[in-house]
């Protein structure tokens, strides 16, 4: 990568917190190296209370575009000169581009999420599902799902500061998509929790837990883990979460991690980008070769 960085090159980047286990840099970065474009992509690690000193940093740069992860994607939409329909319904943000000196943000998450489920042959339209946690992924993928037509989508957080976002979703897709049940139920409710689980065809893992430093733990007790049920995880790092691990011990029809979404979220991204379709085969080929 180094042999093509020179004094034009096109600066993109992830901004967040935690960063160093993105694998956004390398699969960007090879993309640009396949398509021979002069871009680099890196990350940075930033939180809440840095993100107007962030855009101000972005605009001053001239940042090509890049990324919002947790906890900045709420605040980075109010701080976007504008956003997509989807990011006004969600208040969030994840992707950004820069339209000459304007930077325009949307939100993929869900789109990329929806793609892992399909290219694993789960799809949504009629489903009951059930979406643990109320953050910006979470989010997303709660309104994405709504528009695609899901039956049900159950909402579990815990009694904090996203519960109010839950809530807020909850009535934009009323509004929105009315055909769609959904409701929000305090996570700490375990009953409540066992009952929705019992009764859905897919349970997503949206939250935080899972990862490093909260690896080795699930939100979820086993025993509710059955066979017909479909169990995602939008995880990608470690590539198999705790909640991964036991819905294959438990036989369930699909334990899907969080590696997929972040590639086809990843395509989508690409695109705003470049305007060029993200080579996704060869990239997994490449990844493949390279855990050889």
């Amino acid at each position: 990568m180094e042999n093509r960085i020179d004094g034009r090159t096109g600066l993109l980047a992830l901004f967040g917190t935690p960063v160093g286990h993105s694998g956004s840099p390398a699969m960007y970065n090879w993309c640009f190296r396949k398509h021979g474009l002069n871009l680099a992509y890196m990350a940075f690690d930033v939180n809440i209370d840095d993100m107007e000193q962030t855009m101000s940093t972005v605009r001053l740069w001239n940042l090509r575009g890049g990324n919002f992860t947790m906890p900045v994607k709420n605040i980075a939409a109010t701080l976007c000169d504008e956003i997509s329909p989807a990011s006004r319904i969600i208040g969030a943000c994840n992707v950004f581009v820069n339209r000459d000196g304007k930077i325009y943000g949307d939100v993929t998450d869900g789109v990329g999420f929806i793609k892992n489920l399909s290219v694993n042959g789960v799809e949504v339209k009629g489903k009951k599902m059930v979406v643990l946690g109320a953050g910006g992924a979470a989010t997303a993928i709660q309104v994405q799902a709504a528009l695609d037509g899901a039956a049900e989508v159950a909402i579990f957080n815990r009694d904090d500061e996203f519960f109010a976002r839950a809530e807020s979703t909850k009535e934009k897709l009323a509004k929105e998509t009315p055909d769609v049940k959904v409701t929000v139920t305090h996570l700490e409710e375990a009953d409540k929790l066992a009952a929705a689980i019992n009764a859905c065809d897919i349970l997503v893992n949206a939250t935080s837990v899972g990862m490093k430093p909260q690896d080795g733990i699930s939100l979820v007790d086993k025993a509710l883990l059955r066979k017909d049920l479909v169990v995602a995880d939008t995880v990608y790092n470690p590539e198999k979460t705790q909640l991964i691990l036991d819905a294959e011990e438990a036989g369930c029809a699909k334990a899907i991690g969080g590696k997929g979404m972040l590639l086809y979220q990843g395509a989508v991204n690409y695109e705003l980008y470049t305007g060029l379709e993200m080579p996704v085969e060869e990239y997994q080929a490449w990844q493949a070769e390279q855990a050889k």
